[in-house]
């Protein structure tokens, strides 16, 4: 236990001294509020919209399992196939019957994917694995951890980046952010052709239809989910609601706390592609994937909605808007959690470690990030749903010191 305190130290400290990582969060976190605060000013009813949200969310919660096996059954009534994994290994073994080797996979970002490691299994079963989204890219050129739900590459400034384009491209390239990102369209353009298989995750599921909601600006997760043979999603049980009107209203709360813009993209997906034209026969595999998988993860979150004191972090819309207002987060980066970032990822550490269950490595992880935490309750403030992640921190902090005096 010791050594992982001594290196988590370590790496928090790095990141305090590393001056790119301070000037790049500055400039991320500015934009960020500024475009936050126009957009709710602009929609107010978002607001009362995030309080109907936290009750969708409640709802769902406490009928997980059967809004689950409710969404695997939809989602084979849509031709497609739909998978429970109970950890994250079995989650792997899943995916990579499916994809098999040598095979070119595009991958949109999918924070449930990095949780089991997913893009480093493929590659080690012999595929060609591309991260199509901007950061992700960045991120695994650069081969270090994001630091970010959202933003992978936050902390990455313009200059390191055109270096890194550089490098990989064997040509000058600009610190111009229009220019960096032409680079890397040119760079993905061939790869969305060339693939047997697009992986993705949703923001949302609906039971009801099997309809997964995918939001995106940058156009790649439609590529990447619409233009390969096969299509494979990973996703949280969590992310499932009832109905398709309750995932829409999820959606817009998502979007509007994560960018503060509106998407240039929300992809419904419901099962793989079809066409009715010819005599209203339909027929499935047309332009798009012919095969739609969907792996459902548990990995402690079933376990985690019994549990009093951290069902509530499985309300978490992924939007990062927490992050954003974090004071330590300003300060460290993606250093100040493990897979999942700020008070909230020491929780989420916890549950998918098994931490909360008995784990004593697995809490120790949790508790060393729960104790970096400041419980100032920003977090909570900006949280759209208002997840009480301060009072969940010390929680933790209390099972912790339980486990280990």
């Amino acid at each position: 236990m010791k050594n992982i305190g001594e290196e988590y130290a370590k790496r928090l400290t790095a990141a305090i001294r590393n001056k790119r990582i301070k000037m790049a969060l500055e400039r991320a976190i500015a934009s960020y509020r500024k475009n936050v605060e126009e957009e709710l000013a602009r929609f107010p009813h978002t607001l009362q919209l995030a309080e109907e949200v936290r009750m969708i969310k409640e709802a769902s919660i406490s009928k997980m399992e059967e809004l689950v096996k409710q969404a695997m059954d939809s989602i084979k009534d849509l031709k497609g196939e739909a998978y429970l994994a109970k950890t994250e290994n079995e989650a792997r073994r899943i995916i990579g019957e499916l994809a098999g080797s040598g095979r070119t996979i595009v991958k949109s970002k999918s924070l449930t994917s990095e949780e089991v490691g997913l893009r480093e299994y493929l590659e080690e079963l012999g595929n060609k694995v591309y991260e199509t989204d901007l950061g992700e890219l960045i991120i695994q050129f650069l081969g270090i951890k994001p630091t970010h739900l959202i933003n992978p590459s936050i902390h990455v400034p313009r200059e390191d980046v055109a270096e890194l384009l550089t490098r990989v491209t064997g040509k000058v390239v600009p610190p111009e952010i229009s220019r960096e990102v032409e680079v890397v369209r040119q760079l993905l353009r061939e790869k969305f052709v060339e693939a047997d298989i697009g992986i993705s995750g949703a923001n949302v599921v609906a039971a009801e239809t099997g309809s997964l909601v995918v939001i995106e600006n940058e156009g790649n997760a439609r590529l990447s989910t619409g233009f390969p043979p096969i299509h494979i999603a990973i996703v949280g049980v969590e992310k499932v609601v009832q109905t398709f009107s309750e995932a829409m209203k999820v959606a817009e709360v998502t979007w509007r706390y994560a960018t503060g813009r509106t998407p240039s993209y929300v992809n419904i997906i419901s099962g793989p592609s079809k066409t009715a034209d010819i005599e209203k026969t339909v027929t499935y595999g047309v332009h798009g994937p012919k095969e739609f998988h969907v792996v459902f993860l548990d990995n402690g979150r079933f376990e985690a909605a019994e549990n009093p004191l951290f069902r509530e972090a499985l309300y978490c819309l992924r939007c990062g808007a927490c992050l954003y207002e974090c004071p330590v987060f300003a300060l460290t980066a993606g250093e100040f959690g493990e897979k999942y970032f700020g008070g909230i990822g020491a929780v989420w550490t916890a549950i998918i470690s098994g931490g909360i269950t008995g784990n004593l490595e697995g809490l120790a992880s949790a508790a060393l990030v729960g104790y970096t935490c400041l419980t100032c309750g920003r977090c909570k403030v900006k949280c759209p749903v208002k997840i009480d992640i301060p009072n969940m921190i010390i929680e933790l902090r209390k099972v912790a010191v339980e486990k280990f005096t």
